[in-house]
């Protein structure tokens, strides 16, 4: 299974990546994540990019490109993967099937999970993420008190700096004339599943699920009728 995720920042992405890593034995690819592993490891590509950070710049698409083509050969993306972050433009959509088709592969579906902005800012504001491995919580499914401890690791729960009202508003903004063309282009080429992501996160992992069978199903009946054709 080769997903994409889209969705407003506060929409749960990283939430439903997490659900659908395990579901289908894929790794869930973060750009950010393997931006800052490239320049750990010392890899000539990152290498690249902290130039342009250090300079306080963009990461140019060209070398965000060649990080995730970098990524997705790694052995543990034989069987598919799903990308959170990337493409956040529409000359990186089109620069990722580029890629992809240079690799031979091609997106099963790309994932819209659609949320109003009132909603997304609501949940960036009251969000607390673990320091230690990043898992994202609502502040109001915890008990009341505090300090609070990661659910998955134990480590501790903190609020990010910019989690608050005015960067949301921004980052929404931003979001909807930079990305949500990118949810075009994946409908045009008949591959975007728009979900409701105001559900529980069960219903809303479910609902995701439920459109990826779908269409692996579909798939599936075609490869049958060309194999009898054949």
């Amino acid at each position: 299974m080769r997903l994409v995720l889209l969705g407003i920042p506060g929409a749960g992405k990283g939430t439903q990546a997490s659900l659908l890593a395990e579901k289908y034995g894929i790794p869930a690819i973060s750009t950010g994540a393997i931006l800052r592993e490239a320049i750990r490891d010392g890899l000539p590509v990152g290498e690249r990019a902290s130039r342009y950070m250090n300079r306080g710049q963009l990461v140019p698409d060209e070398v965000m490109a060649e990080i995730v083509r970098t990524r997705l050969q790694a052995s543990d993306c034989r069987d598919g993967f799903l990308l959170d972050g990337f493409p956040r433009t529409l000359p990186q959509a089109r620069m990722l099937t580029r890629l992809l088709e240079g690799l031979g592969q091609r997106l099963d579906a790309a994932v819209d999970i659609r949320v109003s902005p009132e909603v997304a800012v609501e949940r960036i504001v009251g969000r607390l993420v673990c320091q230690q491995c990043g898992l994202s919580v609502q502040q109001r499914d915890l008990p009341a008190g505090g300090p609070y401890a990661c659910p998955r690791c134990g480590g501790e729960l903190g609020r990010r700096a910019d989690d608050n009202i005015a960067t949301a508003r921004e980052r929404i903004a931003v979001y909807l004339v930079q990305t949500r063309p990118v949810a075009s282009y994946y409908a045009r080429l008949m591959l975007l599943e728009e979900v409701d992501g105001e559900l529980e996160i069960p219903a809303t992992f479910a609902q995701i699920v439920e459109r990826l069978e779908r269409r692996r199903m579909a798939a599936a009946s075609r490869q049958d009728r060309a194999g009898a054709r054949g």
